[in-house]
C-alpha cells in the first residue's frame, strides 16, 4: 500500500487490449496525473489449463501475443510517447485472481468493463465483477465510451 505520504500512489489497470481496457488506461492517467501517482499497466497471460494425458499442439506464443496486445493497447491509449509515471508488465497468471492479489499492493484499480449494450450492457464481466467484491482497495470500472451519431 501507499507509503509515500500522497493519497495515491499506485494506481493498478487490468490491460486485456479490448477498447473498455484501453479506456481504464486513460481514466487511471486522469486520477494519477494531478495526484502523483504511478500507473501500473498489466496484461495477464496463462497457457490453457489440458488434461493429464495430453499433449497440446501449438500453445507456443501466448506471452509473446500478450506482451504486443499490452504494448498496442499503451500506445493506442496515449500515442508514441507513453508518460513516465506508466509502467508496463506482463504478469503470467489468471486475470481474475491475478488482478485481486495485485489490488493489496495498490491504492487503486482501474479495469474496464466488457458488457453488451442495451440490458446487457448494465451487467459487469466477470474480472470486474470479482474485483468489485473481493479487491482490497477500491476499484473503479470504466465504461467503453460510446460514439454518438448525430440525426440528419
Amino acid at each position: 500500500m501507499n507509503t509515500s505520504g500522497a493519497p495515491f500512489a499506485r494506481i493498478l489497470v487490468g490491460v486485456d487490449g479490448s477498447e473498455a481496457s484501453i479506456e481504464a488506461l486513460r481514466q487511471a492517467q486522469r486520477l494519477a496525473v494531478p495526484l502523483g501517482a504511478k500507473v501500473l499497466a498489466n496484461a495477464y497471460w496463462d497457457y490453457p489449463q489440458v488434461y493429464t494425458g495430453y499433449v497440446m499442439m501449438g500453445i507456443e506464443g501466448f506471452e509473446e501475443r500478450a506482451g504486443e496486445i499490452l504494448a498496442e493497447a499503451v500506445k493506442t491509449a496515449f500515442g508514441d510517447e507513453t508518460p513516465s509515471n506508466v509502467i508496463s508488465t506482463l504478469v503470467r497468471g489468471h486475470p481474475r485472481e491475478s488482478l485481486i492479489e495485485a489490488s493489496r499492493d495498490a491504492d487503486m484499480v482501474v479495469v474496464g468493463r466488457r458488457g453488451h449494450g442495451g440490458f446487457g450492457g448494465l451487467l459487469l464481466g466477470s474480472v470486474s465483477s470479482a474485483l468489485v467484491a473481493h479487491a482490497h482497495c477500491p476499484v473503479l470500472v470504466v465504461h467503453t465510451p460510446e460514439t454518438h451519431t448525430a440525426l440528419s
